[in-house]
């Protein structure tokens, strides 16, 4: 491999003090972001929407179980063999619940398949997050997430005030990407994510974006 240079221990932390100044200026610059963003506008959900959950239909408000705030994530659809892998990635990711709950806020995912499809998969993938169906119901193209039939992925935000709803926030692509666990400790690797888009020393290994995601259970000695 061609290695960046090698240096003593005080040459190498004079190195990482410049570059722990620049991350610092990009910390206070995502703290500033983040100030705007919970100053964003807001826009006001006038559907509850009727969507299948295992217990039976639950509306959205009732998806917030009893807190002021909710996180969705659109996990794309179809599923049986066409399970989205960076949605199945994403969920892989998906931590303790309990942290959240903790500052009023819950989470859940949405799909618009029928709710058969998405236990299997959940089944399948060992997952407890909680997962509704929106089948049958215009959830999706209201949240700007289906188009021409398809839905996408992405995340919403939303704020229960007394008997209302607000969407707050909404992101797709690459503002879903930087709440993943995986992506962001391969980031604070000298390989890094190893796909060819990124900026890394000449010869490293980078294969094509997105081509190497699998299902946890796909990985070659993956243990189901």
């Amino acid at each position: 491999m061609n290695l960046p240079p090698i240096v003593s221990a005080a040459d190498w932390q004079i190195a990482r003090d410049e570059l722990l100044a620049k991350e610092k200026a990009a910390t206070k610059a995502l703290d500033a972001l983040a100030a705007e963003r919970r100053r964003l506008p807001m826009v006001r959900i006038t559907s509850d929407y009727d969507l299948q959950s295992p217990e039976g239909t639950v509306n959205l408000p009732g998806l917030f179980d009893g807190r002021r705030q909710l996180v969705v994530y659109h996990f794309m659809s179809p599923l049986g063999e066409r399970v989205c892998s960076s949605c199945a990635s994403f969920t892989d990711n998906v931590g303790h619940l309990a942290h959240l709950h903790a500052r009023d806020t819950s989470f859940a995912m949405v799909t618009h398949a029928p709710l058969a499809e998405i236990q299997s998969v959940k089944t399948r993938m060992g997952w407890t997050v909680p997962w509704v169906s929106s089948f049958g119901t215009t959830f999706n193209e209201d949240f700007g997430v289906m188009a021409a039939g398809q839905d996408g992925f992405g995340l919403s935000v939303l704020l229960r005030d007394g008997g209302s709803v607000y969407r707050t926030y909404f992101t797709r692509g690459r503002g879903v990407d930087r709440l993943r666990f995986d992506f962001n400790l391969l980031d604070l690797t000298p390989l890094g994510r190893q796909e060819e888009w990124e900026d890394s020393p000449e010869g490293w290994p980078q294969t094509p974006p997105y081509t190497w995601w699998r299902l946890h259970d796909e990985y070659e000695g993956a243990q189901r």
